[in-house]
């Protein structure tokens, strides 16, 4: 290659890097996948090909399910989370073998076999199919795609000399072009996430290449499906009829991988086979790709059986060489998985199941709320890369106090490894300086005094319908007497709060939440209520027609004394359309919060997330939360609550995430400190939801509060967490001293108890209270003057 030839590659390949870092960052994926040949029986008789056999070389004409089964379960414990069937096209229109095969086993067609494979594999493991069945028809894709995560057909090349006598394609009738772009075509007016790929050095130039790229794009365009363009070097192999062809140099293949980058719309991802380029993989992962496609710890490539797959931790060390992390994906991408249009209700869950946010393969089993859910995890762990300057760009912003944009945030939320430990790292180093080495606790108890609602929150496990008792408790309206109960027993224990929260009870008006705070403060008067969500508020106000301010200084002059910033979710319309449609608008939860704050009440905010919400949802979140406080400053506190989505209808049913991932809520508490720390003092651990140990280690992020005791936390544990109604006040400051922190009790109000208050804690060891739940109707025995 000449040295302006050199000099052209390079610029290229520069411009395609550059492309490809703005739309897809610091990582490179692959899909950790388990090779299934079905059948090597082809009608087709391309002349680099290996992989088709006659039935004379082969023991059977397909795999049996037994088989397909067996390699698919020793996949899975390796940890493969795609199942790639490859087979050749239409073998029963060419050998007798296969038509008699498919009679004797029941079935029609080779589709309808794979078909059942599928069927197989998603029945007895989590696998998920990614079919290679070749051209089909409308009605093939159609049976496809109720068992498949996505298809492949590889164009190889638009070039019809390829068909000729002395083509590589000669005798192949499924190679040619027109019939493989119908049936691209015909997978994205079906809406199936589509794989296809240029083969290079099979007779075609760079001339028809780019019209081959271009032709892909165009469908894209049009159908929205392609989610990656493979990009494969032709390698001569012995005994076949083009044995004597030369390989692709790496060169070529360097130029057409940045061309495609070029060309191709930016969110298809770009794939060059690490197998096939062994000794090329830094050059490769420098050239704008963005993916290594399938790699198996399992079997061989059975289409290149000369190639073994490079180990993950080799292809680990070329990726992190490239600086770029290597990060294990499924065979169907992250921008399908958000959108049930595009995956069948069979398939869709399973991938719900074992992907983070960013739609990448999950690389531990942690789950908020449940105990012993901590296994290693399944992908290799990258060395230390060099720190992303962009992410120490907006970390130092931060440490100068200067505000950030909406991407900013965005990017925090996506960093990785080591810039996500650098993300730890600031979060620390701001909450030291804003508050200290002191962790702050509070005594209180929670009362849900009733579950009954006449919303159905599609995250929520807790409510209930009134005629029903379904679920794990049933309905219940405890009465004023309970409540005035309850206090009296928390007073005794040395709490000075108690949280009052429950369901939207059709049967309640203004005037109960108002007598719900007089039964309380009658009893106990010198206890802080801090009670009613945004949405309660609201409820309470519309039904006696008033306006949200008066209604508040009404519950005020009763003895309301701060508010839980609670039913906020996630601040997101697009996001709230999911999963609380009924509830109010992310407006009308900061208008709530904002007139709270106008009357002199404070609040606490949260966010709950990890369920159908993203990087760009939490960014809105916590920018919505930080400009309401830099107007009102009534925000005492901001706690995220990580999504428990065991008893959640919304992962039930198979539509959301079981939650975030350990480093995604471990992020989420970092960045509150980063965002909010400077107008929110105080970022705190919801400890029902993370476990005590994993409270404790968000110490050492940015938290600085661990919230309640909370006697008889109900609300968590309804949606299945399993860490305990109480944890008290004793042990807690036990726990902080150990990870060797300063433990101060506080009021709601981040003041300092009562003298009497603390020694009541001292002479009354706090235990967890036993509950009675009466179902009798709470009723307001007053009304407003």
């Amino acid at each position: 290659m000449s040295v302006d030839s050199t000099t052209e590659l390079a610029a290229i390949i520069g411009q395609a890097r550059e492309r490809r870092d703005d739309s897809f960052g610091r990582v490179i994926t692959y899909s950790p996948k388990v090779f299934i040949p079905l059948t090597q029986l082809c009608r087709d008789v391309c002349h680099y090909c290996t992989f088709a056999q006659p039935p004379s070389r082969l023991k059977a004409a397909y795999m049996t399910l037994d088989e397909v089964l067996a390699v698919a379960r020793e996949g899975q414990a390796a940890g493969c989370t795609e199942a790639l069937l490859t087979l050749g096209e239409k073998p029963e229109l060419r050998y007798k073998a296969a038509r008699e095969w498919l009679k004797e086993n029941g079935f029609s067609s080779t589709v309808e076999y794979v078909v059942a494979a599928c069927k197989a594999i998603i029945k007895e493991t989590n696998l998920i199919p990614h079919v290679n069945a070749g051209t089909l028809s409308r009605a093939e894709l159609r049976q496809l795609r109720s068992v498949m995560g996505s298809f492949g057909l590889m164009l190889e090349s638009g070039s019809p000399a390829l068909l000729a006598r002395d083509g590589a394609h000669f005798g192949s009738p499924d190679k040619k072009p027109w019939r493989r772009l119908t049936t691209l075509a015909r997978a994205g007016r079906l809406k199936i996430p589509t794989t296809t790929g240029l083969l290079l050095g099979i007779g075609e130039d760079r001339k028809q290449r780019i019209s081959d790229l271009k032709n892909i794009a165009r469908l894209h365009v049009r159908y929205g499906h392609i989610q990656e363009v493979i990009i494969q070097n032709f390698r001569a192999k012995p005994g076949t009829r083009m044995a004597s062809w030369p390989d692709v140099s790496v060169q070529d293949l360097l130029w057409t991988i940045a061309a495609a980058r070029l060309i191709l719309p930016a969110d298809i991802s770009i794939q060059a086979p690490p197998n096939l380029s062994p000794d090329d993989l830094l050059l490769l992962a420098n050239s704008g790709l963005n993916d290594w496609g399938g790699v198996s710890p399992v079997t061989p490539d059975h289409v290149n059986p000369e190639a073994p797959w490079p180990e993950i931790v080799r292809l680990s060390a070329a990726t992190e060489a490239a600086g770029k992390v290597l990060r294990a994906r499924l065979p169907v991408y992250a921008k399908y998985l958000n959108d049930s249009d595009w995956l069948d209700y069979c398939i869709r869950p399973r991938c719900l199941e074992v992907t983070d946010s960013e739609g990448r393969v999950r690389s531990e089993q942690w789950r908020a709320g449940e105990l012993g859910s901590d296994f290693p995890a399944v992908t290799a762990s990258p060395a230390l890369l060099n720190q992303d300057r962009k992410i120490q760009k907006i970390l130092d912003r931060r440490r100068r106090g200067e505000a950030l944009e909406h991407n900013d945030v965005v990017r925090l939320f996506e960093t990785v490894d080591i810039d996500r430990q650098a993300v730890y790292e600031c979060a620390n180093e701001l909450r030291s300086e804003q508050v200290g080495e002191t962790v702050t606790f509070v005594v209180n108890r929670n009362i849900n005094y009733t579950n009954v609602c006449k919303y159905s929150c599609a995250f929520c496990a807790f409510s209930k319908g009134l005629p029903k008792s379904e679920g794990r408790e049933r309905p219940y309206d405890i009465s004023g007497h309970e409540l005035a109960r309850r206090a009296s027993e928390a007073w005794s224990l040395g709490a000075t709060e108690v949280c009052l929260q429950g369901g939207i009870h059709p049967g309640y008006d203004g005037n109960t939440y108002r007598t719900i705070v007089e039964a309380v403060k009658t009893a106990e008067p010198d206890m802080h209520v801090h009670a009613f969500s945004p949405l309660e508020l609201h409820h309470g106000a519309e039904t006696l027609g008033l306006d949200i301010e008066d209604y508040l200084r009404i519950l005020m002059k009763v003895g309301l004394d701060t508010v839980p910033g609670t039913a906020a979710e996630i601040l997101d319309d697009q996001v709230r359309a999911k999963i609380c449609p009924d509830k109010l608008s992310a407006g009308q939860w900061l208008d709530t919060m904002a007139a709270a704050h106008r009357v002199g009440l404070r609040s606490t905010a949260t966010i709950m997330f990890g369920h159908v919400d993203h990087a760009e949802h939490w960014a809105t979140h916590l920018l919505a939360v930080r400009q309401l406080q830099l107007q009102t400053g009534g925000f005492t506190e901001f706690v995220p609550l990580p999504f428990v989505a065991r008893e959640a209808p919304l992962y039930r049913r198979g539509l959301a995430r079981p939650g975030p991932t350990r480093e995604e809520s471990r992020g989420m508490h970092a960045i509150a400190r980063i965002i909010l720390g400077d107008v929110i003092r105080n970022i705190q651990a919801s400890w029902t939801k993370l476990g005590p140990a994993e409270a404790l280690h968000c110490l050492n992020i940015g938290v600085n509060d661990l919230g309640g005791c909370l006697m008889n936390e109900s609300i968590s544990r309804a949606a299945g967490a399993g860490h305990g109604q109480c944890w008290s006040p004793a042990a807690m400051q036990s726990a902080i001293l150990d990870v060797g922190r300063v433990p101060l009790q506080r009021t709601t109000l981040y003041g300092s108890p009562a003298d009497e208050r603390k020694a009541q804690i001292q002479a009354e060891p706090l235990q967890i209270l036993p509950l009675e739940q009466p179902i009798a109707k709470f009723k307001a025995e007053k009304k407003l003057a």
